[in-house]
């Protein structure tokens, strides 16, 4: 494994030796790990079956999940998946940014069957990060890249949290700082001629409706468990290796809390440790620091992580969908 830490504050960065290493790992089906403005992505050539394979057997992630296809502009997105008015809408609004939608798959796309799991849908989005979107734009392939650890557990926000979950598996780790948004993506699916939210991310609900001028629908109700039509919408993901209760009221000295906002639960005090979200009760700041309060708070050695109430308005309902699939019950 290398290590490229990339400055994005020098305009020269795209011109080190070590970018056209990257570019050639990637063209050659290796896996490197990119950040983006979500979280850290485990990046794969998205038309290679085989390093989307390597993909899946690094993360042991399920072969019926689907991956995101990342590219460089809404032009290329619809290289590979067909748009209606409503995905274009939402196209123009969001991207570059945290949206990921779900279309129709086009016949004459090169993406794998592995990165689509084999589904007649394809999930693709242009993200904001710099890195991505340059790595997609200067090999002329679209980039597989779900969260870059293993699956199911805390996803990475930093370029040490990629090293210590799969180090071995990388050619590269591209470090450029932590996360911005901190959580994954919105996904939004046009499947069906009904958007449907299929994972509430980094762009809230209200944001999106506003923009379709509709209310978002929910995943279909007959979704298979084993046939999900997006990432992110397993049962159980996300999980540290200590348990989690979500909304507690009280911390005993056992406990580590994952706190939030300026008023405290009865008995924080006396936590194992600590970690607030938001001292100010900001939703967006919560959001960023997910991730990184989760993996603070499973590597203090408790075997209980206590969550203190967060509200489920605006970049909330992302904040509590993530928190519900890491209590949940391990499979």
């Amino acid at each position: 494994m290398q290590l490229w830490t990339v400055n994005l504050k020098k305009p020269d960065w795209q011109a080190a030796p070590e970018a056209q290493a990257v570019c050639a790992a990637l063209s050659a089906g290796e896996l490197v790990a990119v950040p983006t403005e979500t979280v850290y992505g485990l990046a794969a050539d998205a038309t290679n079956g085989r390093a989307c394979a390597r993909i899946f057997e690094a993360k042991g992630r399920p072969q019926f999940n689907p991956l995101i296809s990342h590219v460089p502009s809404l032009d290329d997105a619809r290289l590979h998946g067909h748009f209606d008015d409503p995905a274009l809408q939402l196209a123009h609004a969001f991207w570059p940014g945290p949206l990921t939608l779900v279309v129709p798959r086009k016949e004459t796309s090169p993406i794998s069957d592995m990165a689509t799991a084999g589904l007649e849908t394809v999930a693709l989005r242009v993200p904001n990060g710099p890195v991505m979107r340059f790595l997609a734009e200067r090999t002329g392939r679209p980039l597989a890249a779900p969260s870059a650890n293993l699956s199911g557990k805390i996803s990475p926000t930093c370029a040490q949290d990629v090293i210590d979950d799969l180090g071995d598996a990388l050619s590269f780790v591209v470090d450029a700082g932590s996360c911005d948004v901190g959580i994954e993506s919105t996904i939004v699916g046009f499947v069906d001629e009904t958007p449907r939210l299929l994972r509430p991310g980094g762009i809230s609900r209200d944001d999106i409706e506003r923009v379709l001028g509709l209310s978002l629908l929910a995943a279909s109700p007959d979704m298979r468990p084993d046939a999900p039509a997006a990432p992110g919408m397993l049962a159980s993901h996300y999980a540290p290796n200590a348990s989690m209760i979500l909304n507690a009221r009280e911390a005993s000295q056992d406990d580590a809390l994952l706190s939030f906002g300026p008023e405290p639960i009865a008995g924080a005090e006396h936590a194992h440790a600590e970690f607030n979200l938001s001292p100010d009760g900001d939703l967006a700041e919560a959001a960023a620091n997910l991730f990184r309060g989760m993996r603070t708070l499973d590597e203090s050695g408790a075997g209980t992580i206590l969550v203190q109430f967060i509200p489920s308005f605006g970049l909330g309902e992302a904040i509590n969908d993530r928190l519900t699939r890491a209590a949940a019950p391990r499979p």
